[in-house]
């Protein structure tokens, strides 16, 4: 073989390993750009999660010790009238509903009731 076949063969294979190191480095070049893209999107997913999860943020614990005694008398009878109206409106719905069960429109079965 003679010698510039050597330095043929040598040429082709750099330009092969040129061009594979290119095919490489734009693909991960392009991946790169692919997360940073979504690196941006989570970004804005984690601004609106903050916003939402400040406006969600509940009222730090503060224990009953510390409350004033007056105050916490009046929320508990507060609730306790709050909770005696809600079952009286449902006692009242549960005997309209079972007036509305027992009385039958009489027009409602007066097929049953016509002789011919």
């Amino acid at each position: 073989m003679p010698w510039w076949s050597w330095v043929v063969i040598w040429v082709v294979l750099v330009l092969a390993l040129l061009g594979l190191l290119a095919l490489f480095g734009f693909r991960l070049f392009r991946k790169l750009m692919a997360a940073l893209d979504e690196l941006g999107k989570l970004a804005d997913k984690t601004d609106l999660l903050q916003r939402r999860a400040e406006d969600l943020r509940e009222e730090r614990f503060r224990p009953a010790v510390f409350a004033d005694a007056g105050a916490l008398r009046a929320a508990r009878e507060q609730d306790l009238a709050d909770r005696e109206r809600r079952r009286q409106a449902r006692r009242d719905s549960l005997v309209k509903r079972g007036k509305l069960l027992v009385q039958a429109d009489p027009q409602q079965f007066s097929h049953l009731t016509r002789r011919t």
